[in-house]
């Protein structure tokens, strides 16, 4: 189970888009994260009339280090911290460290 997964709201805590808070787009396999217009870099495409590409400069988002987002916890609206604790049920949930809020419905 991660801490982080893909749908989730997220808030940058470190590098040029620090404090920007969007939605998690996708998690690579090497602990990197795409989040929606967050990070953002222009790109340079050639156009492809096969495939109905137009060319010229592009906006896209670039991944980002896993280690700098944190999950956005809507009661304190900052950044928290992510732990796990199993339920009475037997359910594996997250919480959030600071209000132990759980963040899984």
């Amino acid at each position: 189970m991660k801490r982080i997964r893909k749908g989730d709201q997220v808030v940058v805590v470190s590098g040029k888009d620090k404090g920007r808070q969007g939605m998690v787009l996708k998690i690579t396999t090497d602990d990197r994260v795409l989040v929606e217009a967050v990070n953002m870099a222009k790109k340079h495409t050639k156009a492809n009339p096969m495939q109905g590409i137009e060319g010229g400069i592009i906006e896209k988002e670039m991944p980002l280090h896993i280690s700098n987002i944190m999950l956005f916890n809507p009661m304190t609206n900052k950044g928290d911290r992510v732990g796990y604790k199993v339920l009475d049920d037997g359910r594996k949930v997250r919480y959030f460290k600071s209000n132990g809020e759980v963040v899984d419905v």
